[in-house]
């Protein structure tokens, strides 16, 4: 069992940063790989970012267009979602996930079988 918790979440203006950690426990040592994945209001929840073990494999979703990164530090069990140029449109709830294994298709929030409990990103224009 792996434990997330999430946090970093708040209110910023159009522009600004935020940068999200989330913090595993339980079984932590192990390959498993991290992910952020995102819901607003009324919306579904939909993919923003994947890391792999080693940190050495990412994506991201199209639609952050280069604005976020994720990293991770093994050492301390924690996973980083830089968020930079933050827009409006970026408002959601975001929840980190843990996969055993690099899942196949990473963006498929049913791949991954741990999850936070959400932090909640609020940008004002």
């Amino acid at each position: 069992q792996v434990q997330l918790v999430e946090s970093g979440g708040g209110l910023v203006q159009a522009g600004g940063s935020l940068r999200l950690s989330c913090a595993a426990s339980g079984r932590t040592f192990g390959p498993y790989a991290m992910g952020w994945f995102r819901q607003a209001p009324g919306k579904e929840r939909e993919f923003v970012a994947a890391i792999n073990w080693s940190g050495g494999r990412t994506y991201y979703a199209e639609s952050m267009n280069g604005r976020f990164t994720i990293s991770r530090d093994n050492a301390k069990n924690t996973g980083y979602l830089q968020m930079n140029s933050l827009k409006p449109e970026d408002t959601a709830v975001y929840y980190c996930a843990a996969a055993w294994r690099f899942p196949r298709r990473y963006s498929d929030s049913g791949e991954y079988g741990y999850w936070g409990q959400g932090t909640q990103v609020t940008v004002s224009s």
